[in-house]
């Protein structure tokens, strides 16, 4: 699957950011939404204050709430983005690499504590903000996965991820392009109300029932 999505639409250069920090708040903003309307709301947090943890939280959660609006769910995820922010600064100091440094499952699950943050935001962050060797689990890979006879419609997202991570080497680079790949096939083909299999790279590619 991996070698014919790479073949047909080479590497996709994910996660949009400029840097880890600015990727982390995009992956708690572009829940239940799409990235363009993400980079409207990190573009006004840019312009209005200090795009740092500190910064963010200095901002009053109102106005907080008011720069991410093109977002959507904005004052939901107004709350999430401050308890991550303290989330963040408690257990790193504001030092990034502290946060690297950690081990990943013990990352992890404190990630999952935050609230606001599930499976999907958590892995996110550590797949594509720092590097870590885990498979992130959306709508497109359960999609084309169950489509192609490689999971069941209902299994469950650790179920999904157990799949990539029991037959793949722990590589972050591999997994990065390998869901940025299904992300694409996603959206080109694998659509959710009708296909398009007619030309999709994965046509005919079946595999045997779980």
């Amino acid at each position: 699957m991996f070698e014919r999505l790479m073949g047909r639409f080479g590497p996709q250069g994910w996660w949009p950011g400029e840097t880890p920090f600015e990727v982390m708040i995009g992956a708690i903003l572009t829940q239940n939404t799409n990235w363009t309307n993400v980079e409207k709301a990190i573009a006004n947090l840019q312009r209005e204050a200090d795009f740092s943890p500190h910064g963010l939280l200095a901002l009053p959660p109102g106005r907080l709430a008011e720069l991410i609006r093109p977002s959507g769910y904005f004052n939901q995820k107004a709350a999430k983005l401050r308890d991550f922010l303290e989330f963040y600064l408690r257990s790193t100091g504001g030092e990034k690499r502290r946060m690297r440094r950690r081990p990943l499952a013990a990352l992890r699950r404190d990630l999952l504590a935050v609230r606001g943050i599930g499976p999907e935001t958590a892995d996110s962050i550590l797949l594509y903000a720092l590097g870590k060797p885990v498979f992130v689990v959306d709508a497109y890979t359960r999609r084309v996965l169950s489509r192609h006879g490689a999971c069941r419609p209902d299994a469950s997202y650790d179920e999904l991820q157990r799949l990539f991570m029991d037959h793949l080497p722990p590589d972050a680079a591999l997994f990065n392009e390998f869901h940025a790949l299904l992300v694409r096939v996603g959206k080109e083909h694998c659509r959710k109300s009708v296909p398009r299999c007619e030309g999709c790279p994965l046509e005919g590619l079946e595999f045997p029932s779980p």
